[in-house]
């Protein structure tokens, strides 16, 4: 088991989305800690294989993106669950904190 202290994580860089990676080299997922500055724009993009990914909002206003500029509001405590070939990315409206979770890790 491991315990991870997301208080720890809780950094920001002015004008840009800092990443922590909380797990890495899973075999059967990954968990990122995603930190954007408000008015930042974690692109839409997509990978080109199979699985699903999930983007949960810890703190801060925001929209999660889709293809075709689909924007959906996004509060803290909203998931997101996605194909990873789904174009997907979040836009900051205040200080955001999201955590990512990609299964199979990529």
């Amino acid at each position: 088991m491991k315990v991870i202290q997301l208080s720890a994580t809780d950094d920001f860089t002015p004008g840009a989305m800092k990443r922590h990676f909380l797990v890495e080299d899973s075999p059967h997922f990954k968990i990122i800690n995603f930190n954007l500055d408000a008015g930042v724009t974690f692109p839409v993009h997509a990978h080109d294989l199979d699985g699903e990914l999930s983007i949960f909002v810890l703190e801060g206003d925001g929209f999660f993106l889709g293809a075709d500029h689909m924007e959906m509001a996004a509060f803290p405590g909203d998931l997101l669950i996605s194909e990873i070939r789904e174009p997907h990315g979040v836009r900051a409206q205040t200080k955001m904190r999201i955590l990512v979770t990609i299964a199979p890790p990529i």
